[in-house]
């Protein structure tokens, strides 16, 4: 389960997430999120080109500390849809026998889940007779950590993708643990050309007037309703985008903060950002307007909405890109 109230703790409660451009959802008034009409790109990762080639065994330092030998990687079973979309991207797509409820892309889907509502189960893992299993620092529980490594599984625990930074470093991390770091200095290469590319089409007028971005982590189901903060996990994003952190700008310490209609008056969004199921489980925009605090916003007047496919979002990973570009889009479409 991801970091503590960040979203990963907050998104892995509800992770069966999907992806939109937000206006898919009616918001009951005949008017949809500005950025609505366009399609939804396939929920689909990329694999490299060239074939990977492994050099094994592969010695590497675990995140916890364990040094930790990996001989054989023809059944790799990764805990985080992050890690599956990383293996997957790398070429090892068809050497991965399980995935965690997060790997929402299309090429992981018919694989056997082995988390339980986030947490893991050892005894799945240990059905699949995996040669190698990767976790983040945040994968749990401890016990279920324990039981794969006393089973004499090599286990790699990674420290979890928080901004921008981390993309680079934790391809590269999981293309050494698996013995193909030529196949991951090429990803990383891949990746960062194409973030480089998406920020460089931000249209120029908007580095005068940064748009003010709040994020908000909705389940409306179980009538959670929070604020990012300082730490939400999607600050750099925003930041990358041109935009500013509307919730840490204001002052929020935490990862998160409950909805308050003062908060959001300070925090004072131009625009909005949230899960595409997020949305979907407050009804869409009108039900998002309806959370107190939220129609008085710039954002919410205007019906300013951004909304990111669940399953990519804060990954981090090789399609941040894809992100980023949607984001950008959403924010700037009607910009010329």
């Amino acid at each position: 389960m991801p970091r503590s109230l960040r979203i990963a703790g907050a998104w892995a409660a509800v992770l069966a997430l999907g992806l939109t451009g937000c206006g898919t959802s009616d918001d009951g008034g005949g008017q949809t999120a500005k950025a609505g009409a366009r399609a939804a790109a396939p929920d689909r990762v990329e694999p490299l080109g060239t074939r990977p080639k492994a050099e094994l065994p592969a010695t590497v330092t675990s995140a916890d500390g364990h040094r930790v030998t990996v001989r054989d990687t023809s059944r790799i079973v990764p805990l985080t849809g992050s890690l599956n979309e990383i293996v997957f991207t790398l070429g090892l797509g068809k050497n991965v026998v399980a995935r965690d409820i997060t790997a929402t892309f299309e090429q992981a889907k018919k694989l056997p889940v082995v988390t339980r509502a986030h947490d893991v189960s050892a005894e799945s893992v240990l059905s699949l007779e995996p040669t190698v299993v990767l976790a983040d620092s945040t994968t749990g529980p401890a016990e279920a950590i324990d039981q794969i490594r006393d089973a004499g599984i090599p286990l790699v625990v990674f420290d979890p993708a928080k901004s921008l930074a981390d993309v680079s470093p934790r391809i590269e991390a999981v293309a050494k643990t698996l013995g193909v770091q030529k196949s991951g200095a090429e990803l990383t290469q891949r990746t960062e050309r194409r973030i480089a590319a998406v920020r460089d089409d931000i249209p120029a007028g908007t580095r005068k007037k940064k748009p003010r971005v709040a994020f908000l982590y909705l389940r409306g189901s179980a009538s959670v309703y929070l604020l990012g903060g300082r730490e939400s996990g999607a600050g750099s994003l925003l930041e990358a985008a041109g935009a500013v952190d509307a919730g840490k700008e204001s002052g929020l310490r935490k990862d998160f903060t409950a909805i308050t209609s003062e908060a959001l008056a300070k925090a004072a969004p131009d625009a909005i950002l949230v899960m595409r199921k997020g949305l979907e489980s407050v009804d869409g925009v009108a039900g998002l307007l309806k959370i107190p605090g939220v129609a008085e916003t710039p954002a919410g007047l205007d019906r300013r909405v951004v909304s990111i496919d669940d399953g990519v979002l804060l990954n981090y990973g090789p399609r941040t890109d894809q992100v980023l570009k949607s984001l950008v889009e959403q924010l700037y479409g009607d910009t010329e």
